[in-house]
């Protein structure tokens, strides 16, 4: 809503009976949760509806966006047995609901372990535009004893890599940046230092970062993963000869 309006969220609770679950592609009779969210903005046409999900797609100006933001809500649905429906036309606002399904018996509390992966005393510069992810990446890393330096898209990591290129002994990027994306990063940092070490993390597989050949020529850590997972592989590529 570029001129801004009206953007409403609803929740409640929905019981589908059998017939009634065919205006949704897949659902199934059942209970569930139901999360809408409306607006009154421009709305969108049978060609934008179409192709809403797919990565990279973006209705926005060059750099104004990553084009995935709706593919990435609409991959947790799914990974949670949810569906996702979306109305909309030309002129009347969007209305986009999600189905989850709803559980009867609460979950068993997590238990907190303490994280307990190989530690070090590397410098690390750590590159992702997404500031809870960025933090929650420096934080495991500087309490097991790596420095870390942070930057926020891929042209400010190669600012504070040319200025501590000596320090640095492994660059940790997200691929999906504003200003410089992952892969044209690692290749400005390889080009000054061939024998540094580059790390990248996606949240998409082999065909949506380049493609299964590509991907065998990087190193690549997929999203999401968790902390003892990432103090593995950082060893793992810092120790490789």
């Amino acid at each position: 809503m570029s001129k801004g309006g009206k953007l409403v969220i609803e929740t409640s609770n929905l019981e589908v009976a059998a017939g009634a679950e065919q205006r949704v592609p897949g659902l199934t009779p059942g209970s569930y949760v139901l999360l809408v969210v409306s607006d009154n903005g421009s709305g969108m046409d049978t060609v934008t509806r179409s192709r809403l999900f797919e990565p990279f797609f973006t209705t926005k100006a060059q750099g104004k966006g990553s084009g995935l933001g709706l593919s990435i809500v609409y991959g947790i649905v799914r990974q949670n047995q949810g569906h996702i429906n979306v109305y909309s036309q030309p002129g009347s606002g969007t209305i986009i609901e999600i189905y989850f399904p709803r559980v009867k018996d609460a979950p068993e509390p997590v238990r907190r372990r303490r994280v307990s992966g190989p530690t070090g005393t590397e410098t690390v510069l750590i590159a992702d535009d997404e500031d809870s992810v960025r933090k929650l990446v420096m934080a495991v890393l500087a309490t097991n004893g790596y420095t870390v330096l942070e930057a926020r898209n891929g042209k400010e990591a190669l600012d504070l890599y040319q200025s501590n290129r000596k320090r640095i002994d492994l660059v940790l990027t997200d691929v999906v940046m504003p200003e410089m994306n992952g892969f044209e990063l690692g290749e400005r940092v390889s080009e000054m230092d061939p024998s540094r070490k580059v790390l990248y993390m996606s949240g998409y597989r082999d065909n949506q970062v380049g493609g299964a050949e590509e991907e065998g020529r990087r190193l690549l850590l997929h999203k999401p993963f968790t902390p003892d997972v990432l103090l593995k592989k950082v060893r793992e590529v810092l120790d490789a000869v």
